[in-house]
C-alpha cells in the first residue's frame, strides 16, 4: 500500500506536482483563449458562466494551487501536491462506486504516449470487478481540425482505452497514437454507442476533450488536468465534471505508475 506521504514525495520528485514543466506563459495564454471561447481551449465545453482571465486565474489557484497573482506572468507553473492527493482520493472513490455498481465505463486519452498505461490499468481493474469496458466506434474515422488543417484520424482501442491514430499507422493495438485535445473522438464513440442501442457509459474517464466533450453531453466524467487545461476545471466548477486531478500530464509514462497503484488501492481494486 503506497501511503499518501510516499506518493506526495513522488509527485514532487517526478514534477507531477510542485514546480512543473508547464510554463506560466502557456497557462495564461490558455486562460486568455478560454475567455475568448476559443474552441481549441474550450475543447467541447460550452461554459454557462462568463469567465474572464482574472476569474480563471482565481479558479486555477483554488483548484491547482497556481499563483493567484495576475502580475506573475513568467516562469514555471506550480501545482499544490495536497490538492493532487485530495483529487486522487475523490477520483478513486468514484472508481470504487463504478466497480461496486458494475457500471459500464468508457476510457479515452489524448495523451496516449504518456497516459495509456495509467488508464489501461484502470480498465483492467474495472473489467475484473465486473464493469463492461466499452469500445464503441472502433475503427471509425474522426475529422479533427489541427494547426496543419483538417486531418482524418482513426479511433482505436488499446487494452480498453480509446485513442486516435493517423491514417495508415501500422500495428493497431500498439500503445502509441496521436496527441489531441479534441472532443470529437468521444462524441464519435458516444454517438456510435447510442446508435447501436447501448449500453452507454455511466462513467467516462480520461483527459482533455474526452472529459469536456462527454461532460457537456451530460455523462459523468472524471479525469486529469494540467495548469493550462482550464476547461476541465471550469467544467468541475460548473458541475459538469465530477473530479479533475491537477497534475502535469506530460511527464514520462513510468512516473504515473505510483499514481496507478495509489488509486487502485484507494478504490479497493488492486489485484
Amino acid at each position: 500500500m503506497l501511503s499518501s506521504g510516499a506518493l506526495r514525495a513522488h509527485l514532487l520528485a517526478a514534477r507531477l506536482a510542485g514546480t512543473v514543466a508547464t510554463s506560466r506563459e502557456a497557462s495564461l495564454r490558455s486562460y486568455r483563449l478560454f475567455a475568448a471561447r476559443d474552441p481549441r481551449v474550450t475543447i467541447g465545453l460550452d461554459p454557462e458562466w462568463t469567465w474572464e482571465q482574472p476569474d480563471l486565474i482565481a479558479l486555477m489557484a483554488d483548484k491547482c494551487g497556481v499563483s493567484p497573482d495576475p502580475r506573475h506572468v513568467s516562469g514555471p507553473d506550480v501545482i499544490d501536491p495536497e490538492r493532487t492527493l485530495a483529487a486522487l482520493d475523490a477520483f478513486a472513490a468514484r472508481l470504487a462506486e463504478a466497480a461496486l455498481n458494475r457500471s459500464p465505463v468508457l476510457l479515452g486519452t489524448g495523451h496516449p504516449h504518456r497516459l495509456i498505461g495509467f488508464y489501461a490499468a484502470l480498465a483492467d481493474a474495472l473489467s475484473a470487478a465486473g464493469c463492461t469496458v466499452l469500445t464503441p466506434a472502433h475503427g471509425h474515422c474522426v475529422d479533427i481540425t489541427t494547426r496543419f488543417g483538417l486531418r482524418t484520424y482513426n479511433l482505436d482501442y488499446v487494452r480498453g482505452v480509446a485513442l486516435v491514430r493517423e491514417p495508415g499507422a501500422c500495428d493497431p493495438g500498439r500503445e502509441t497514437g496521436a496527441h489531441t485535445h479534441s472532443p470529437l473522438p468521444v462524441r464519435t464513440a458516444l454517438a456510435a454507442a447510442a446508435e447501436a442501442g447501448g449500453p452507454l457509459p455511466e462513467l467516462v474517464v480520461g483527459d482533455h476533450g474526452w472529459v469536456c466533450g462527454a461532460g457537456q453531453l451530460g455523462f459523468e466524467v472524471i479525469g486529469l488536468g494540467d495548469t493550462d487545461d482550464p476547461a476541465l476545471f471550469v467544467g468541475e466548477a460548473e458541475g459538469r465534471v465530477s473530479v479533475v486531478v491537477p497534475l502535469d500530464d506530460a511527464v514520462r509514462s513510468d512516473y504515473y505508475r505510483p499514481l496507478t497503484r495509489y488509486v487502485l488501492n484507494r478504490a479497493c481494486l488492486s489485484q
